[in-house]
């Protein structure tokens, strides 16, 4: 795919926990759906950079234990080795545009809950 197009629709409209939507040698393109009281989950990726835009919705960050807000328009850039867990702190979905360097799951992944995705931990 060599474009997407209205990726903010594309993240708003999503009710799934991950969808891959493209897969490049070096970087990959997900959207995210946390519901409210959700979160990504504590990780670290030792070899990969992530990139996550707050589309809507209300959050916070915990990168090395460090807590920040997260909220519609940030950005936040997590090194690899980081660890780091992303929390739905509003009442609504949390709405994720994010993207890892290199690309961490499978191309065309898509895990409708939290619950799925911990089952296919790669």
């Amino acid at each position: 795919m060599a474009a997407i197009k209205d990726i903010t629709k594309k993240a708003l409209d999503n009710t799934y926990f991950r969808q891959v939507l493209d897969t490049g040698k070096y970087t990959q393109v997900v959207i995210m759906s946390i519901p409210k009281g959700g979160e990504i989950g504590e990780e670290v990726h030792p070899d990969t950079d992530q990139v996550l835009f707050c589309v809507a919705g209300e959050g916070k960050t915990v990168l090395d234990g460090a807590e920040e807000p997260f909220l519609k328009n940030d950005l936040v850039l997590v090194k690899a080795g980081t660890k780091h867990n992303f929390i739905n702190t509003g009442q609504d979905d949390l709405k994720i545009i994010t993207s890892y360097s290199p690309p961490h799951h499978p191309e065309g992944t898509i895990h409708k809950s939290k619950k799925e995705a911990d089952k296919a931990e790669y």
